[in-house]
């Protein structure tokens, strides 16, 4: 899994390769900028079969100094450039204020301000090089400019020459307005206004940030582009506890998925879902699919009499069992054969079902419970439930339910984003886990996925990855499912069975494409598995 780092951590990572003597500021920033102009060729092979047009925003900082390095580079190619600085040249950071005067010797640098007083853009790249990682509030002197550019983003194809210019946005590291740390847009000052710059690349170095994963940042950065600057990560990062690192959820080991050949079903784990009522156990029925298709061994549902006859109808390969109150529900919890549990998906809110829910997470041989949909809403009106929460938990929020079990946390995290680093996705569903004393998966196309360790990583359905059939009833019964026939295979901890099932889950819906209902998930499974190796 890749790394995502914090603003800070990216910083540190710097500082001590340029204390190390490893690199100093300059080819840092000469990297940074080489790297942009890279990009940006990959992204658009027309830029790079002649000059064009580019204006370079450059703002007071090392982002500022980044911007300069592109103006020269274009420049140098045969470009006509145009940089404007926001600030003062003469308080420019050490590093960006050399690139500044390099570029001074072979082009000329506007004010900000008279820019945006022009007549329109005409060029064919605009670099946002403003603020990049660093900027930590909402600024008040630029909300019109951010507001001009909004208004260009809707052209996402490059037209060279045009005259009233339509360009490419590229954002260096981030796209300005947006916290590195959160990937939240920083409000305006003197307004209800939101700002930021809608980039269609966005270019970052060394490692993706938290930002550009999180929040409104993925819409705002387009497409992201990491290039490496050559900094070794570890003199940093030595030291740095595991649990209190951010990890990207990517590719699935196929070695986690298989099966022993000598195996057989009891070794492979045994799932029970709880069921609704009466035309109510669709949900169970999907969750249960999932369970049985990614690979346990063997599934139960666990249904009132009554709802009997009609999952035996829909069901073959999933067994049946009648649960007709608390005391039975507790029976079958604590047969030790069963590993993992799933209960909520369509069970209903009432008296009976807060009973079935404290038989699950009470049971004394202790088997992973996977809350989802109504038992979150059950432990949410429950402090008993709440309490009796454990390790082997693992709540499925969406938000919410997660507003329903953590409104104070759900509080703070919808909160302005006054100044930086915000508070973000990742701190609030670390707060849940810790209080709640189990692993959370806090659901979205940015899931956050915490153990009460501090442990985090996130699954982003975004970028290349994006699913958005995932928005359909039933999808997050099938995650579910996925996550208890995880946990009843026995090889997963409950922090990476639910990152797995996430990705997995995604993956099934990119396989299936447009179309997708629920019911299509779990049948996409053997594909997505036979296209792991397995």
């Amino acid at each position: 899994m890749a790394e995502l780092l914090s603003s800070k951590e990216m910083r540190a990572i710097e500082a001590r390769a340029i204390d190390s003597g490893q690199v100093t500021g300059l080819e840092l920033m000469e990297r940074a900028g080489r790297g942009v102009v890279e990009a940006v060729f990959e992204e658009w092979p027309v830029l790079a079969e002649g000059p064009h047009r580019a204006v370079v925003l450059c703002g007071p900082g090392n982002n500022g100094g980044d911007g300069f390095v592109i103006a020269r580079l274009l420049q140098e190619a045969g470009w006509q450039v145009a940089a404007c600085l926001y600030g003062d040249a003469e308080k420019l950071p050490p590093d960006a204020k050399v690139n500044y005067d390099r570029w001074a010797g072979i082009g000329t640098t506007g004010a900000l301000a008279d820019w945006e007083r022009s007549e329109g853009w005409g060029c064919d790249l605009l670099i946002d090089a403003l603020f990049g990682i660093g900027l930590k509030r909402g600024l008040k002197a630029l909300g019109n400019l951010f507001w001009n550019m909004e208004d260009m983003v809707d052209c996402f194809a490059v037209e060279p020459g045009h005259k009233i210019g339509r360009p490419a946005i590229v954002a260096v590291d981030m796209p300005s307005g947006i916290c590195a740390d959160s990937g939240r847009e920083f409000p305006h000052e003197d307004a209800h206004h939101r700002f930021s710059v809608a980039a269609h690349l966005t270019v970052t170095f060394h490692r993706p940030k938290l930002g550009h994963f999180l929040a409104e940042g993925p819409r705002q950065c387009g497409k992201l582009a990491v290039k490496d600057i050559g900094l070794s990560e570890e003199p940093a990062r030595k030291g740095v506890p595991h649990e209190h690192r951010v990890s990207l959820c990517e590719a699935v080991h196929p070695d986690w998925l298989r099966k022993d050949v000598e195996g057989h079903k009891y070794g492979h784990g045994h799932a029970l879902i709880f069921s609704g009522g009466v035309g109510k156990g669709g949900a169970a029925r999907l969750a249960a699919r999932g369970a049985l298709r990614i690979g346990a061994g063997l599934v139960t549902l666990a249904c009132p009499p009554a709802a009997l006859i009609e999952n035996a109808a829909q069901l073959n390969a999933i067994m049946l069992r009648s649960v007709k109150d608390a005391a039975a529900a507790a029976r079958i919890c604590e047969d030790e054969r069963v590993k993992a549990i799933c209960i909520g998906p369509g069970l209903g809110t009432g008296e009976r079902e807060a009973a079935l829910v404290a038989a699950a997470v009470r049971a004394k041989h202790t088997p992973y419970v996977v809350f989802d949909a109504d038992a979150l809403t059950l432990v949410a009106q429950d402090q008993s439930l709440f309490d009796a929460l454990h390790d082997r938990c693992v709540l499925t929020p969406h938000g919410g339910e997660f507003a329903r079990l953590f409104p104070d946390i759900a509080a703070r995290l919808a909160a302005p984003a006054t100044k930086g680093p915000a508070y973000s996705k990742v701190d609030a569903t670390r707060d849940a886990a810790k209080r709640a004393g189990c692993t959370v998966l806090f659901k979205g196309p940015d899931s956050v996925i915490a153990h009460p360790d501090g442990s985090c990583s996130v699954h982003s359905a975004q970028y290349d990855r994006a699913a958005p059939w995932l928005a359909t009833a039933g999808s997050g019964d099938v995650l579910a499912g996925m996550i208890t026939g995880l946990l009843a295979r026995g090889q997963f901890t409950p922090l990476c069975a639910a990152g797995t099932a996430a990705w997995l889950h995604v993956e099934c819906a990119r396989s299936f494409g447009p179309g997708l209902i629920a019911e299509d998930l779990p049948e996409q499974l053997p594909k997505v598995l036979r296209g792991l190796g397995l």
